[in-house]
C-alpha cells in the first residue's frame, strides 16, 4: 500500500501516543488532508542515513493551531510496516510518501514471562532510586515499555522489528540483566572506594 510519510529520528511503537508539532509546509498540508481525508501516514525511523521500518499513525486530535499556521496535533501509532520504496513527493502533494508493507505483529506471552520482567524493571528502578508504578502483568506488553527501561535509540529500533511478544519479551530480559548487572557493580565498587577513603582518612588522623 502507498501512504504519505513523515520520517523521523524516532522510534514509536504500536498503541503509543505520538505528539507532534507542525511546522512545515508540506506536513501542514499533510495534517489538513489527514483531518479531510480521514488518511493514516507513516512515520519511518531515519537512523544510519536510511530508512527501513517505521509506523503507521493516525490522527487523533489537533491540539493547537497558530497564528502562523503551525499546530499541534496528537496521533496514535498503529502498526509496524517495512519501507519497500519511497518517493520525494506524492502526486500534487508537498509531503513524501511510500509504498509500505504493513506487518503482522503478536502480542501473546506467558504470564510468567511477564512476571519476571516486572520483577527485573522493579529491582532496576529500585537500584536508580526511581519511582516504580505498579504495572498490570495481564495488560503490559513489551512495546508499553520500551521507553522506561534504558533502551538506547538504535535498540528501540531493533526492538521494533521483533514480530513475536516472546522474543520481544526476552530482547528486554537480556537488556535488564546486563544493566542491572553493571548498576550492582558500579554500586558496589562505590561503596568499596567510599569505604577505602574513610579507612585513609582515619590513617591520616592517627
Amino acid at each position: 500500500m502507498k501512504i504519505p510519510l513523515f520520517p523521523l529520528q524516532s522510534v514509536f511503537f504500536p498503541g503509543e501516543t505520538v505528539p507532534l508539532h507542525i511546522f512545515e509546509e508540506r506536513y501542514k498540508q499533510l495534517i489538513t488532508d489527514c483531518r479531510e481525508e480521514a488518511i493514516t501516514f507513516g512515520i519511518p525511523v531515519f537512523i544510519n542515513n536510511k530508512m527501513d521500518y517505521g509506523v503507521e499513525v493516525q490522527l487523533v486530535e489537533v491540539v493547537s493551531t497558530y497564528d502562523s499556521g503551525e499546530m499541534d496535533v496528537v496521533c496514535v501509532a498503529r502498526q509496524v510496516f517495512k519501507l519497500l520504496a519511497f518517493d520525494k513527493s506524492m502526486p500534487g502533494k508537498l509531503y513524501a510518501g511510500g509504498i509500505v508493507k504493513l506487518l503482522d505483529y503478536d502480542y501473546e506471552a506467558s504470564l510468567e514471562k511477564k512476571q519476571t520482567i516486572i520483577k527485573d524493571i522493579h529491582q532496576l528502578y529500585k537500584i536508580m532510586m526511581v519511582p516504580y508504578k505498579e504495572l498490570n502483568v495481564k495488560t503490559f506488553n513489551s512495546f508499553t515499555l520500551a521507553h522506561k527501561i534504558g533502551l538506547s535509540f538504535e535498540q528501540e529500533y531493533q526492538l521494533l522489528q521483533i514480530p513475536k511478544e516472546n522474543d520481544r519479551l526476552n530482547f528486554i530480559s537480556l537488556h535488564l540483566t546486563a544493566t542491572i548487572t553493571v548498576l550492582d557493580h558500579q554500586r558496589f565498587f562505590g561503596t568499596k572506594a567510599k569505604q577505602f577513603l574513610f579507612a585513609k582518612e582515619k590513617l591520616l588522623m592517627i
